[in-house]
């Protein structure tokens, strides 16, 4: 077996501000201090203990080279493989442009109008997560949006997602017993406001296979008989979508929550070589028309902290992981469930809209199609004035896709999101478009007009195909 590389010994930073000298010991603790506040971290310990702290160690990151990342690894190679997988495939010549630059410089040319979109495409694969999520600790909220903006990452299925001018939705009819009649009437609302183009994706009630299958089969007859150009999913755990695929069912796209350390994938019951396995499987189907992006991650802060995986790392480090993960498996979607974990994570809406920045700018940098899940907990201190707030802010950045869900309110899983009208409300005001195959179709089945405007009396037709759809 291959030796893998050797680390050098770690060595304290240090920033001084007045008569204080700041001095934190290694990488791991400079980045977890230099984080925004979040509940999680102050949970965790690893948080700045003042304002002046954290600011110190802002400066104190800014001096670090980006060649530390590639040579201080943050969790040990030899006992994470999320670790191996990062330093092993780290494409040394997307990264030789800016190889010399430290993490302030890195900042500065992403703000700059050099940073355009192809030199970021360019860029992406000699980016590690280490390095996105350090840049990102030293960004405005408007620089978080104003980079993310100029990312475009294209892919497809059976639809094209993520141009530039375009938001996609999914269509999430999620139901607490799984009934087929409750998923349908949340299934052709969603249509009738011209969501689900990024997937029609069901949270199903249990792993059951029979259930899951019986699912696959509803959403996949629901899609033949409308001739929707879109992709369905049930968000099922990777194994039981592989003994599905065994089993012949029509299955689009393998689904499964993601994180971004080797230990807190294992409390999800995966590994890489168990998404390996899954993506071949997927992929020989050959279900797409348009495209094989055949994968859909979720992932969200705070998972790897709630399964006390963490390693000390801040939680937004650790998010950033994740992406490295997803990034292996040329996904069609990924999306962070940003408020979903509650307040121990992230407190309040401040730290959500933060939050929801962070991993859309640190995803889309990477090479990611990034959407977001833009919601929170009943006991979080948030509201939907914070979600509209933050589902504006991710419109003007340039977000792939966001969630379907009917009134906002999921009643299965039990949190806020967003719904089918704020999903109308983002095209409408910033100008964007549903993806171009789909929005075609909503005009052939006048749902939409040419501009996009919703026309009435589609509705009864809809529901009275749903009979022979359901079969």
């Amino acid at each position: 077996m291959l030796a893998g590389p050797t680390f050098p010994a770690l060595m304290p930073y240090r920033h001084t501000i007045g008569a204080r000298a700041y001095v934190f010991d290694d990488l791991k603790t400079l980045l977890a201090r230099a984080t925004p506040p979040r509940a999680g971290d102050e949970l965790a310990g690893v948080a700045a203990a003042t304002y002046e702290e954290r600011v110190a160690a802002q400066y104190a990151l800014a001096d670090v080279p980006l060649r530390t990342f590639l040579h201080e690894a943050l969790v040990p190679y030899e006992q994470d493989e999320v670790t191996r997988l990062i330093i092993d495939t780290h494409d040394a010549a997307a990264f030789a442009p800016i190889g010399h630059f430290t993490v302030g410089e890195l900042r500065d040319w992403l703000v700059s109008d050099a940073a355009d979109a192809a030199a970021l495409a360019a860029l992406a694969p000699g980016l590690t997560p280490e390095m996105v999520a350090a840049v990102s600790k030293l960004l405005r909220n408007q620089e978080l949006i104003a980079v993310a903006r100029r990312v475009e990452v294209v892919t497809r299925f059976r639809n094209t997602l993520g141009l530039r001018g375009h938001l996609a939705t999914r269509l999430q009819p999620n139901h607490p017993t799984d009934d087929p009649r409750g998923i349908a009437a949340s299934l052709v609302d969603g249509l009738l406001y011209g969501s689900g183009d990024a997937v029609i994706g069901i949270n199903p009630a249990t792993d059951n296979t029979r259930q899951v299958g019986d699912l696959l089969r509803m959403l996949d007859g629901v899609r033949q008989q409308y001739e929707i150009p879109t992709q369905t999913c049930v968000l099922c755990h990777v194994t039981t979508t592989l003994y599905l695929i065994s089993q012949g069912a029509p299955v689009d796209l393998t689904f499964q929550s993601i994180a971004g350390t080797e230990a807190a994938n294992k409390s999800f019951g995966i590994s890489l070589s168990l998404l390996r396995e899954a993506h071949a499987a997927t992929l020989a189907l050959g279900r797409g028309t348009l495209g094989d992006h055949v994968m859909y991650f979720e992932t969200g802060q705070g998972s790897a902290l709630s399964a006390n995986a963490h390693h000390g790392l801040d939680q937004q480090t650790c998010e950033a992981r994740a992406y490295a993960v997803a990034r292996r498996f040329r996904p069609l979607l990924v999306n962070s469930v940003v408020g979903f974990i509650g307040p121990e994570y992230l407190y309040d809406g401040k730290q959500i809209i933060r939050t929801a920045l962070e991993d859309h700018f640190c995803a889309k940098l990477l090479g990611l199609p990034m959407g977001m899940d833009v919601c929170y907990t009943n006991h979080a201190e948030a509201d939907q004035d914070d979600m509209d707030t933050l589902l504006t802010l991710l419109g003007v950045a340039g977000c792939n896709f966001i969630m379907g869900v009917p009134g906002a309110d999921d009643i299965m899983l039990g949190y806020q999101s967003t719904s089918f009208h704020d999903a109308l409300y983002l095209r409408r005001v910033l100008g964007l478009r549903p993806a171009p195959e789909f929005a075609a179709w909503l005009v052939r089945q006048g749902i939409f007009d040419e501009r996009g405007h919703q026309l009435p009396a589609t509705a009864a037709r809809l529901l009275g195909q749903l009979p022979a759809a359901l079969g």
